[in-house]
């Protein structure tokens, strides 16, 4: 059985009282087998899954609320890993799992042996050993070959149990599991005080004046057959910091010599060529460099040697239009970004990007509770900040560093605020209603360090995501809404019931009586006969099921898949619907008949699922039509019943000009292994979707930050205007982008009426 016919999950929690399988273990099923249990009208507290082991596969009957559902490269990654509790550390940090999934053949890197980290290059990756049929899919390693003074202190020529994996010379190879590697750190260098081959990027020292100064290298001339050094200067003539000078190439020298009345000892590298070991710089660092007109920042986007350099040189794509090309250099690619944005220099030329400083040290500090409420808000005037138009979004709102910085278990929060307020107004009235003494601290957050911040400036910090959790729990809403993950209904349910008492976004009629809520939960029953459902399909059919309808058309209505929990999806692939027509569910208003287009009178419930008009959905009829349609012998059992007319309402003499309710889509939140992350549709055009991920990256381990990016997703309008038979047809591990994550992980969708919130 190949390894994507069975569905693979992770024990995180396990009976105390049972010696085995442990926490960290993994098992899986098949997949057609897992499907049928979870279509059952009650879905399975337990599971029979099989150990994934070489020998001995055992099956266990296990907890469902006690896995995490893992997809193939997890399990790739993961069974690599011999001790379960390393293994269940992995998952749960997530960041150096999420890094390994980054590494490709040529990655220069650090490989951990023995308690030591030695150089190499990732020269493979894949398993060393043979699926089973109780381990369908065996542990993937990093096969490295070592590079440099490391050379020799391997254990291998690149092959493993007389399998030949790569080439190296004996002794230099390594495999290892994705936990031992990481992104190169290069080794400390010395520096040389030669006139050795300058390269861009290198400190040095240049003599005007027969004065000592120094600066960075920016670009090598010739120049009427003499060659020149263009510097960007520390300090100019006048001691000013700044500037860019012109140097015969025979007054500058590589390093750093002492100026006059200084004193440095030869065999301590100077700090500036060290302090880049320590700063655990790698692929997506965002760094700063010293250039003619002070600090330049960027991101890095490349890693590696140069012809001709010696050193280790990095790739930079600069915040603005300061660099020297579009990735390449020389002629060779190395990277892409736009014109006049790539810069290349030494690594050891480049210090984290001191503007995102503050929050990476002492992070754990600024994400202690505060007294928040001892805020003066009676006199804080409010200020209004309009969603991001689509040029803004361009501006600002995309890159790393944006959106809605996570912070331990965030997620939920940040994918949601994210989704609500970046490019939308449809529930602005809960940030400006009046609101009790008690809750308007919370509500002054949400709008002054939350939203306004993230429309006007495309960023909010997570220290202030955790004051609104502090908030909320200081309130006694949940005790660990600072700690622990939450779902989105949740939190949402708290802000606009509990705290904000902003009105029912839904009002839905049932019997005769009307229902209030703020989500609705999309349930389906066992015979519903969809295999690749739009969401308009699958709202009707769960308002059929339930028999309710709407009582109006909301402002906003806010969609839960049908899911069961967070952890098992009902279907492989569900299709947003862009716009969502409501009119059939509307339990009074006019009406028009699907088959001449007029008034329509009659509504026949045994009519949904008649594959005659349609496959699925509300079928009303005029009463002539009514009569022809039911007269058809399969039909005559059918119960039609009359529907609601508004009182003194006149049709129209042209009835096919009836306007239709229908509500856009305007976001939808999506879930995997347990993480939040959210697609944002920000202007007219069908391109025009970003994705948002709170915790994209990190910098540092556990006193480090995350890392949040908010980039242009144009590949999910593409498939959005496919067929549904198209779309049918795309293996989602082969989907473009991310656009993967939008059909198959959809947890929530958003919907905006632009009429009805006008007046909400």
């Amino acid at each position: 059985m190949a390894s994507t016919d069975n569905v693979y999950f992770i024990l995180t929690k396990k009976d105390e009282w049972i010696a085995f399988p442990k926490a960290g273990s993994i098992f899986f099923m098949p997949e057609n087998k897992f499907i049928s249990e979870m279509k059952k009208s009650s879905p399975p507290l337990k599971l029979r899954m099989r150990l994934m082991k070489h020998h001995s596969g055992r099956e266990y009957d296990l907890e469902t609320n006690d896995m995490e559902q893992l997809c193939v490269e997890e399990v790739e990654l993961l069974q690599a890993l011999p001790d379960d509790a390393e293994r269940l550390r992995c998952f749960r940090e997530r960041h150096d799992l999420q890094a390994a999934m980054q590494l490709v053949i040529g990655t220069e890197v650090t490989v951990e042996e023995a308690g030591k980290k030695f150089r190499g290059v990732i020269q493979y990756t894949g398993p060393i050993t043979s699926a089973s049929i109780s381990c369908p899919i065996p542990g993937s390693f990093f096969g490295i070959e070592l590079q440099g003074p490391d050379r020799g202190k391997g254990h291998c020529d690149g092959t493993y149990r007389n399998v030949r994996y790569f080439t190296c010379d004996k002794n230099c190879g390594i495999f290892a599991p994705f936990n031992r590697v990481s992104s190169l750190l290069p080794s400390v260098q010395e520096p040389s005080f030669q006139s050795e081959r300058l390269e861009l990027g290198d400190r040095v020292t240049y003599f005007i004046d027969d004065k000592c100064r120094h600066g960075m290298v920016l670009d090598l001339l010739e120049i009427g057959g003499r060659c020149f050094v263009q510097i960007s200067t520390d300090k100019d003539e006048s001691g000013k910091t700044g500037g860019e000078v012109r140097v015969p190439l025979e007054a500058v020298v590589k390093g750093e010599l002492p100026a006059e009345g200084e004193s440095m000892d030869v065999d301590t590298p100077p700090e500036a060529d060290t302090d880049y070991l320590y700063m655990g710089l790698s692929l997506n660092s965002m760094v700063e460099v010293t250039l003619g007109e002070g600090n330049t920042y960027g991101i890095i986007r490349w890693i590696g040697k140069l012809p001709d350099r010696s050193e280790t040189m990095v790739g930079l794509e600069l915040d603005d239009n300061k660099g020297v090309s579009d990735g390449t250099f020389k002629g060779q690619r190395y990277f892409n970004c736009p014109m006049k944005r790539a810069l290349f220099v030494k690594l050891s030329s480049c210090r984290p990007d001191s503007r995102f400083q503050s929050t990476s040290s002492n992070h754990n500090e600024k994400m202690q509770p505060e007294d928040t409420d001892q805020t003066d808000h009676s006199t804080a005037e409010l200020q209004t900040v309009p969603p991001m138009s689509t040029e803004q979004v361009e501006q600002l709102l995309t890159g790393r560093m944006k959106g809605i910085q996570g912070h331990c278990n965030s997620c939920y929060m940040d994918a949601a605020l994210f989704s609500l307020f970046s490019c939308s107004s449809v529930l602005d009235s809960m940030l400006f209603k009046s609101t009790p003494p008690q809750d308007a601290p919370i509500q002054r957050t949400l709008l002054n360090d939350i939203v306004n911040p993230l429309r006007s400036n495309g960023f909010v910090e997570g220290k202030h995501i955790m004051k609104l959790r502090q908030q909320l729990q200081k309130h006694g809403y949940s005790q660990s809404f600072t700690t622990d993950e939450k779902d989105p209904e949740e939190f949402l349910s708290v802000i606009m019931h509990h705290i904000l008492a902003l009105d029912p976004l839904l009002k839905l009629s049932a019997a005769g009586k009307v229902q209030e809520s703020y989500c609705y939960q999309i349930f389906l029953d066992q015979n519903h006969r969809l295999v690749l459902p739009t969401v308009q399909q699958l709202l009707e059919h769960s308002f059929h099921s339930a028999g309710l309808k709407l009582a109006e058309v909301p402002s906003c209505l806010i969609l839960q898949m049908p899911r069961f929990g967070k952890k098992f999806k009902m279907f492989d692939k569900i299709i947003p619907s862009l716009e969502l027509d409501v009119t059939d569910l509307l339990s009074e208003g006019p009406q028009q008949c699907m088959v001449c287009g007029t008034l329509a009178q009659i509504e026949c419930i045994d009519c949904f699922k008649d594959p005659l008009f349609s496959p699925t959905g509300f079928k009303v009829f005029c009463r002539n039509c009514s009569e022809q349609v039911h007269s058809h012998p399969q039909r005559l059992s059918h119960k039609p019943e009359s529907l609601e007319i508004p009182k003194g309402y006149v049709e129209r003499k042209n009835p096919h000009t009836m306007i239709r309710d229908k509500m856009e889509l305007f976001a939808v939140l999506c879930i995997e292994t347990s993480h939040y992350v959210s697609f944002v549709k920000y202007g007219p055009n069908t391109e025009d979707w970003i994705f948002f991920d709170s915790m994209a990256d990190r910098q540092g381990e556990t006193d480090g930050f995350n890392i949040p990016e908010v980039h242009p997703c144009p590949e999910v309008g593409e498939y959005l205007k496919m067929s549904p038979s198209e779309l049918a047809h795309q293996a989602p591990r082969d989907m473009k982008g991310v656009a993967k994550r939008l059909f198959c992980d959809a947890y929530m969708c958003l919907y905006q009426s632009t009429t009805m919130c006008l007046y909400r």
